[in-house]
């Protein structure tokens, strides 16, 4: 019996969220249809506004979905009430499941405007990603090994032209630059590769964060986010059905040292190990209170 009841939760809270994305997807996909034929650069500032606008109230249905399949079990502790709609911000996060997403917008929902992810290339054939990247100005980046760099140093150029390119779209209005500071999910066989110094947490990869920084002179906060599930579970499918539904979510603001702006990380080898040393307190810090505040 209380499989079929997971089924059937799994199974509605899934329709509920592919309707939202559709309707909210295919909005956005029709206002942006006359971007590709009127070029002014006021207009697109227009369009990226009614957007974000129209992603806030995507995100919010999401949120209703979620309320009304899994309770209201999100918990934000911290600093989520200090922060201004018309403002830039940078943010990052811990990474543990594809769940981490939905949890990061709902929590961060009318709170601070839009988080826009850094998006993994090769993730570009999923449809709502694609739609993403096109009408909200979601970047898809090229991450590169240290290996690869190494044999190729003009890659860390190329990373950084793009990442560049892709940040100024963020100028076009208030938005929350987001990035998954560990690059990838957290598994205990990655955490004992790494031979991570975290206990809950792998080693932070900075180049993004500071590149798109050195983009984004408006942005003066970093925002940190830190996820704390009960359940050990961490598939699409055990999100569906609520078993990741208890969750802390920890909301630290810091405000960034003037060393760090107005830098370029391709180049400058004094501010990308000062950055590097910046996050790593942070991710100390962020390590701690995971601990702490374990179910």
């Amino acid at each position: 019996m209380q499989t079929i009841k997971s089924f059937l939760i799994g199974l509605i809270t899934f329709i509920l969220i592919t309707f939202v994305l559709i309707i909210g997807f295919g909005t956005l996909t029709i206002i942006n249809i006359p971007r590709i034929i009127i070029p002014f650069k006021s207009f697109k500032i227009f369009l990226s506004k009614v957007s974000n606008v129209i992603g806030d109230i995507t995100v919010y249905w999401v949120k209703m979905a979620m309320i009304l399949m899994h309770g209201n079990n999100i918990k934000l502790i911290g600093d989520e009430k200090d922060f201004k709609m018309d403002e830039w911000y940078m943010a990052m996060s811990n990474h543990q499941s594809w769940a981490d997403i939905f949890v990061l917008l709902v929590s961060a929902n009318y709170k601070i405007p839009l988080l826009k992810f850094f998006m993994k290339k090769e993730l570009w054939w999923i449809p709502f990603i694609f739609l993403a990247n096109k009408t909200l100005n979601m970047p898809f980046v090229n991450r590169h090994s240290k290996e690869q760099i190494k044999k190729n140093p003009s890659l860390r150029t190329k990373d950084y032209e793009n990442t560049i390119k892709s940040c100024k779209r963020f100028l076009r209005s208030p938005s929350t630059i987001f990035s998954y500071a560990e690059g990838t999910r957290f598994t205990k066989d990655k955490h004992e590769k790494q031979h991570s110094p975290y206990k809950n947490l792998l080693i932070p990869k900075v180049g993004g964060m500071a590149t798109a920084l050195s983009a984004m002179s408006k942005v003066n906060t970093l925002i940190d986010y830190s996820l704390i599930y009960k359940s050990n579970k961490r598939s699409a499918w055990d999100f569906l059905t609520g078993e990741m539904r208890h969750v802390r979510v920890v909301v630290k603001k810091y405000d960034i040292p003037e060393r760090l702006k107005n830098k370029n990380y391709s180049t400058d080898k004094q501010y990308r190990e000062e950055f590097k040393i910046w996050i790593e307190a942070i991710w100390t810090e962020k390590d701690n209170e995971i601990e702490n505040l374990k179910f």
